[in-house]
């Protein structure tokens, strides 16, 4: 099986992988040898194409050196469950996506994740559960193009604590969503939470 990374620049994805994507026509290749995502980071945006890879022979060993070249952020979150089997959403910067925020400095991964959730939400965690994935995303922060490395866990929360959200991270409203209603949140949200939400198999073959 084929060892991939994505990549995310806004909707747009960079597909770090050891085999052709199924589709490699929807793809616009980028040369493995000469990839540097601070210089190709305006080049992606402006590029008619959504879809982009790099082949390379070790995906892992890849993703380390890509990592090493760049500014690196790195940020832990959850998707968390109640009793009732709903999982919590919030509405940030108009779109949904799933609670989550920088790690501080000493801080260790499992405790910036579930700080976050609690934080931004209001809730919480009475549970942390299993490492779902990381996800990738770059954009610019203080002039400077920037990757971000997101580590996402399962959790759970017992009780009906009144959901309460963290206006001043832009964040607007904080609900539950039943598993029928997660469709509506694909309509609008990242492709990172996509990736998060189909690991989680919360979602089948969307991305």
């Amino acid at each position: 099986m084929a060892q991939k990374y994505r990549i995310y620049i806004n909707e747009k994805v960079i597909l770090i992988t050891t085999a052709l994507p199924d589709k490699p026509e929807k793809y616009q290749a980028i040369d493995a040898e000469h990839f540097d995502l601070k210089i190709i980071y305006s080049w992606v945006i402006k590029h008619s194409a959504s879809f982009f890879y790099v082949l390379c022979d070790d995906a892992k060993a890849y993703m380390k050196s890509v990592m090493k070249n760049i500014t690196l952020i790195e940020a832990a979150g959850g998707l968390v469950q109640n009793e009732a089997g709903k999982y919590l959403f919030i509405f940030r910067n108009d779109k949904w996506d799933l609670p989550k925020g920088k790690i501080e400095k000493g801080e260790k991964t499992k405790v910036a994740a579930v700080r976050e959730v609690e934080e931004e939400c209001g809730i919480k965690v009475s549970r942390l559960d299993e490492k779902i994935c990381k996800t990738y995303h770059t954009y610019i922060y203080k002039g400077r193009v920037v990757l971000k490395k997101t580590h996402w866990f399962m959790m759970q929360h017992k009780g009906k604590a009144k959901l309460v959200p963290q206006t001043e991270e832009g964040i607007t409203d904080v609900q539950w969503f039943a598993k029928p209603q997660v469709n509506y949140i694909l309509q609008n949200t990242f492709p990172s939470i996509i990736d998060v939400l189909e690991k989680a198999e919360l979602i089948t073959g969307t991305v």
